[in-house]
């Protein structure tokens, strides 16, 4: 019954929460905590904003980029112009980059795309223009929140100097954030002409995410808990029925002086051990199913928070019947032919 249960929850409530992972999953994977602030030079935007964002609650990430500068492979000075960007802020894991960056400030990080256009597919060799030059430092691997600044071609620079800046990119620590964050930023801009600032945020894919996690979150839950009441009810009836048969072996025990307590648990357990035994089947034989039929798979936390509600179910179905074994009267269940 525990077996059945199981595999029926993760076949038709687990099939619906890993479609829901898979799709929030592709959601996120398109930046839906991102808060993107565009500002034109006479905006008086600089750097020195990063200092004011980090005091802010909800703030996961925060980085600022300069003004483009085309600069081109410095072997091939008629080659292809990538633009470059000064770079401002701490942790670029974002463009997986370690926390201690080489040199001071003249050191580039390069997308594959931006390298290709270089001529410098193996991350290796110094750009220049405008009168300065660089080193590659590495490839990097450039997120989708990022991906607008593709071909990306950023220096990092130490510190956040009080530099002119034409973009700055905040992530939000969760999607439901993004709104009262975007509007925190705004608040420390602290620009020369407002009018010349442009804010754009993944609210709208925040929303939708809510909306998809709510819904087939909902649909899940209901589905589990029917299944879960009708195999409490089950499992009562069967234990119900199992104890009326074993009546006479419960009133030998009572006559050699075990306590109902004893009976109670004596049953208990041995209700728990099946029913483990059950749900690791149930839930095994159903991920076997999912992925054999390339269904996306609900996840380790839930497959094992089911196996644990399957059993917590089964051994809660258990409590009445073995209650009614523990009161039935030695003598009168001995003499039952």
């Amino acid at each position: 019954m525990i077996a059945a249960m199981c595999l029926a929850v993760l076949l038709t409530a687990g099939r619906t929460v890993g479609a829901e992972q898979a799709v929030i999953g592709s959601i996120d994977s398109a930046g839906t905590r991102s808060i993107v602030v565009r500002a034109d030079p006479a905006a008086g935007l600089d750097s020195s904003v990063l200092d004011r964002i980090a005091n802010l609650e909800g703030v996961e990430w925060s980085g600022a980029f300069g003004y483009a500068e085309d600069v081109q492979n410095a072997a091939f000075p008629g080659g292809n112009r990538v633009p470059l960007r000064l770079a401002y802020g701490t942790g670029w894991a974002e463009l997986s980059l370690p926390d201690e960056l080489p040199g001071a400030g003249d050191v580039a990080f390069a997308s594959a795309a931006a390298l290709e256009q270089l001529g410098m597919t193996d991350a290796v060799g110094r750009i220049d223009g405008g009168g300065s030059g660089f080193a590659i430092g590495r490839r990097v691997a450039v997120p989708d929140h990022l991906r607008f600044l593709e071909p990306v071609l950023i220096a990092p620079q130490p510190g956040n100097p009080a530099e002119p800046v034409g973009i700055v990119v905040v992530t939000a620590a969760r999607p439901d954030l993004v709104a009262p964050v975007a509007s925190a930023v705004t608040g420390v801009l602290g620009v020369a002409d407002a009018t010349k600032v442009t804010v754009e945020t993944s609210e709208d894919l925040a929303t939708l995410r809510a909306l998809v996690e709510g819904q087939l979150g909902q649909f899940g839950r209901a589905l589990t808990l029917g299944i879960l009441v009708l195999t409490a009810l089950l499992t009562t009836a069967i234990l119900y029925g199992l104890v009326m048969m074993r009546r006479k072996d419960f009133g030998r025990r009572r006559a050699l002086g075990a306590s109902r307590s004893l009976i109670i648990a004596l049953l208990l357990t041995q209700t728990g051990l099946l029913a483990l035994l059950g749900a690791s089947v149930g839930s095994i034989a159903a991920l076997i199913v999912l992925g054999a039929t390339g269904d996306p798979l609900p996840g380790a936390a839930y497959t094992c928070a089911i196996a644990v509600l399957a059993v917590v179910v089964a051994v809660a179905a258990a409590l009445l019947p073995a209650t009614a074994a523990s009161r039935r009267e030695p003598i009168a269940e001995l003499r039952v032919p």
